[in-house]
């Protein structure tokens, strides 16, 4: 939360800003404290103490008004955006923030992935999420557990499309990120399930990841689940989703 303390002066007073989370609730809320103040310095002015807290509370707003202002990327996804079973500054969302950081980006990232999620979960808490994020660009990287369940892909594929259209119509730009499914599953539905990404993504003219798992083809890189990447294997993803985001990125800093 934004606060300030009681005891805070004009000088001592800056944003703190905590992302806070629960799957079905809001989360990047802010909130601001009010401040009493009345220092020598005022008194011997005579200013009142309202005016005061008035200046001191705009300029709290102004602060954090500061910070919110930097654009914000959203990475919407499931357990393969959330660092399932390895540490959360080894997932490649946080290798995202990282090479941000290191172009000097004035991007922050939020990661609002859950483990488990769906596709029509996703769908069904997007509209508070964006509320919460206000998001420049979203990455909707979701369907994987859909796939896993033997869902219908005619309702993924709705699910996808609600997502995306819920982001545009805030004025994000949205990268969509494909997945594909094992062929045991049989030819029919793994077809489609591939197809469903680009039909997406062709309809709502938004870039697509072909596959967030390109290039993991060795054992090794994944979890004794067979399912998650290990971190050694995280930055390949990043790269998969880079090759689509970073002309978005660069030419916002132009």
């Amino acid at each position: 939360m934004a606060t300030a303390s009681p005891g805070m002066t004009l000088s001592e007073m800056s944003c703190k800003i905590t992302n806070s989370f629960a799957p079905g609730e809001p989360f990047a809320a802010f909130s601001f404290s009010r401040t009493t103040f009345e220092s020598p310095v005022a008194r011997t002015m005579g200013w009142e103490k309202s005016g005061m807290r008035s200046i001191l509370f705009g300029a709290l707003l102004a602060c954090c008004g500061t910070a919110a202002a930097a654009p914000t990327i959203l990475v919407y996804g499931d357990s393969l955006s959330s660092a399932y079973g390895i540490p959360q500054s080894a997932g490649w969302v946080a290798l995202l923030g990282e090479r941000l950081k290191q172009l000097k980006s004035n991007y922050t990232v939020v990661n609002a992935s859950v483990s488990g999620e769906t596709s029509a979960g996703g769908a069904a808490r997007i509209g508070r999420v964006l509320a919460s994020t206000r998001p420049a660009i979203v990455i909707v990287e979701l369907g994987a557990n859909d796939g896993l369940r033997g869902l219908p892909v005619a309702q993924m594929k709705a699910n996808l499309t609600a997502i995306v259209r819920a982001a545009k119509r805030q004025g994000a730009r949205v990268i969509l990120v494909g997945m594909q499914m094992p062929p045991n599953y049989g030819a029919q539905y793994t077809n489609a399930f591939r197809a469903a990404f680009r039909e997406v993504a062709r309809d709502e003219r938004v870039p697509l990841v072909p596959f967030l798992l390109e290039g993991l083809d060795k054992r090794e890189m994944f979890q004794p689940d067979n399912l998650h990447p290990v971190a050694e294997a995280q930055p390949l993803l990043l790269e998969n989703v880079w090759r689509k985001l970073a002309s978005m990125v660069i030419a916002r800093a132009k």
